[in-house]
């Protein structure tokens, strides 16, 4: 496959602004949270855990959007939904964790940006917010206009993107203020995440059709390819490349089922590695809270 896919040239490939928009970022963030911090009003470096969180999460950006991952997302959709597993659901958590404390509280407590993020990250309306726009999203009307323009699709990855930054930041947020529900409350939260993820997945899991144009139609796949492919390249290959089947060894529909089993597995695992951070947090800290017994006692006991 990765022969054939030299044909759409190293812009299609490797993004190359790309790259330099994720370097920027990763030099930003150098000077801002290092020699130039304290221009900022910042504190103390991040810890060495957090900017490898960090710069992990710039790598898995690039891989995702700007790599020939990007690419292959617009020929097979179980790249699309590798792409979405890693862009909502593991992206935004390494972006939280790897900010200092410092840097969220410069950019969040602020007058309108504070009573915003205190409504939308209350646990029912992020809940409701992310998982209505990632199902919206994936309904064959909507996912087809979104492949449509770069203008649709940029815009509609972002917001939902904001999305999945909000419907993290209750049960990961480093500011106290926001950090409102129990450990319990946030287990139950999780759950609650899978169960509204799911019918998204169902419906793509189990459809016995294609459902996305964007993937069985050439015209419509011609049409997203031009979202990553540049014209004159897209132009000169328009009689020699047929549609999807010519770089997948799947048919579109076997394409489709596992993109959607990849989703589903991967917000699983996503989901099921916090739910054991914050357990096994809540659990030591009960197990601190158990009153020792007294030395006294001890020595009667022998």
């Amino acid at each position: 496959m990765w022969l054939e896919l030299q044909i759409f040239g190293f812009r299609a490939l490797w993004s190359p602004y790309f790259f330099l928009f994720v370097l920027g970022l990763a030099i930003l963030y150098f000077l801002i949270t290092g020699p130039y911090r304290h221009k900022f009003g910042g504190g103390d470096r991040p810890s060495k855990k957090q900017q490898i969180t960090f710069y992990t999460a710039l790598v898995l950006l690039y891989a995702v959007k700007g790599s020939p991952i990007d690419l292959l997302t617009h020929i097979m959709l179980t790249t699309h939904m590798i792409q979405m597993a890693v862009y909502f659901l593991i992206f935004p958590i390494l972006i939280i964790k790897g900010l200092p404390k410092w840097f969220w509280e410069k950019v969040v407590l602020r007058p309108v940006v504070e009573p915003a993020l205190m409504f939308l990250s209350k646990p029912l309306i992020s809940l409701l917010l992310f998982n209505t726009l990632f199902s919206l999203y994936h309904l064959p009307e909507v996912f087809n206009f979104a492949k449509s323009s770069q203008v649709a699709h940029t815009s509609i990855s972002l917001v939902i993107l904001f999305a999945a930054f909000i419907v993290w930041w209750p049960i990961l947020t480093p500011i106290k203020k926001f950090d409102r529900m129990p450990p319990l409350g946030k287990i139950f939260y999780i759950f609650a995440n899978g169960v509204l993820i799911t019918p998204a997945c169902v419906l793509i899991i189990f459809s016995d059709v294609p459902l996305y144009a964007t993937y069985s139609e050439s015209g419509e796949w011609m049409q997203a390819l031009a979202l990553c492919v540049p014209n004159d390249v897209l132009q000169g290959l328009t009689y020699s490349i047929s549609g999807p089947e010519m770089f997948s060894p799947m048919t579109t529909l076997e394409d489709q089922q596992l993109g959607g089993i990849i989703m589903k597995l991967t917000q699983e695992v996503t989901y099921g590695f916090i739910l054991a951070r914050i357990f096994f947090s809540w659990f030591n800290r009960e197990s601190l809270r158990v009153d020792p017994i007294p030395a006294g006692n001890q020595s009667e006991q022998y």
